[in-house]
């Protein structure tokens, strides 16, 4: 019997859920090439391992951007590897399997998505909008007429969506996520200090001190870097409430989404998202008092999901057992 598999392609991380096992498999989506014959060096957490440590002779790639594929040849490969790793070598029938997308993809960049699963060795691929996974993956019962905002900070993407009737009513997808928050991060230390960070480290400084509004009692760590005046390695220290300052542009874009899609929604299914309040998934949304935030500037109770990091990769696997009921909603084979 085929085993099904739930992918969650993302832009920072690649999770695979598999019927009966639950997420097996959690790693970085980079790929480590070498230069000189573009032949696959590592994949993964090894490849993670490799960024900003890396000799001239191996380039370091996240073939995923903003969610959608950049790279389809190492995409491709990266597939290939994980759905072998996850179904295991001594199974050697081909898997069906179901992909999350950002809600907003177009069909030429499903259709590649799809083509990849295919290639890497699917015999049949599903593809599932990431909000519709994440509500699933959250439990959250969307089979109701009734109303349920999700917001999904991933780590290219913020999907906002209200779901009625295994469906997507209203959405909108903003290319702002973790990745951005780290971004962010990283030039507010190079203006304000002088001194450059790499992306682990910005990140390790978000999950760390990291926090949507500021703190009554910040938190400090000390930050090694590159002085850019000196060019030697300096120290400093950083407080969470600096941190809040660096990540104002990107949250205001998540809340400027939020707000966005609770303009459109129609009033019935507004009143249900009052009583309800909103869920967060999204491993954006660990990110310290973000759900107060959103709470704050919209007016609507906000409350981030159990597991949130892995609410869309359970759900894309649980769509699989439910796909004659979401089958109207799901893109297959024929992509219709």
């Amino acid at each position: 019997m085929a085993r099904k598999i739930g992918i969650d392609l993302g832009t920072a991380n690649v999770l695979v859920y598999v019927k009966g096992r639950g997420i097996v498999l959690s790693e970085p989506s980079v790929v480590a090439l070498s230069r000189k014959d573009n032949r696959i060096k590592a994949v993964g957490a090894d490849a993670l391992a490799m960024v900003g440590r890396e000799p001239e002779s191996i380039e370091v790639v996240r073939p995923m951007k903003n969610g959608v594929i950049a790279d389809y040849d190492i995409t491709e490969a990266m597939l290939r590897h994980f759905i072998g790793k996850s179904n295991g070598r001594l199974n050697p029938s081909k898997p069906e399997v179901m992909i999350c997308i950002p809600a907003g993809v177009t069909t030429v960049e499903m259709r590649a998505v799809r083509d990849a699963a295919l290639t890497a060795g699917a015999r049949q691929a599903f593809l599932i909008r990431e909000p519709l996974a994440a509500a699933v993956g959250a439990n959250i019962p969307i089979a109701q007429p009734s109303g349920n905002l999700i917001i999904d900070i991933g780590g290219g993407t913020t999907e906002v969506a209200v779901i009625s009737l295994n469906d997507i009513v209203v959405s909108t997808s903003v290319r702002v996520g973790g990745n951005k928050f780290d971004e962010s991060i990283a030039a507010y230390v190079k203006r304000k200090y002088n001194v450059l960070i790499g992306e682990r480290t910005a990140e390790s400084i978000k999950i760390e001190i990291g926090s949507a509004l500021s703190l009554e009692r910040p938190i400090t760590m000390p930050v090694r870097g590159r002085d850019q005046v000196a060019g030697l390695p300096r120290t400093i220290e950083i407080s969470s409430n600096e941190i809040t300052e660096a990540l104002q542009e990107p949250l205001e874009a998540v809340v400027n989404a939020t707000r966005a899609v609770l303009a459109e929604t129609p009033p019935e299914l507004s009143s249900d998202i009052i009583d309800k309040g909103m869920i967060m998934t999204g491993g954006g949304s660990m990110l310290r008092r973000i759900n107060e935030l959103l709470t704050e500037v919209t007016g609507v109770p906000c409350y981030v999901a159990d597991q949130p990091a892995n609410c869309v990769a359970i759900g894309t696997g649980m769509a699989l057992e439910y796909i004659d009921i979401l089958r109207d909603s799901l893109s297959g084979d024929d992509l219709h």
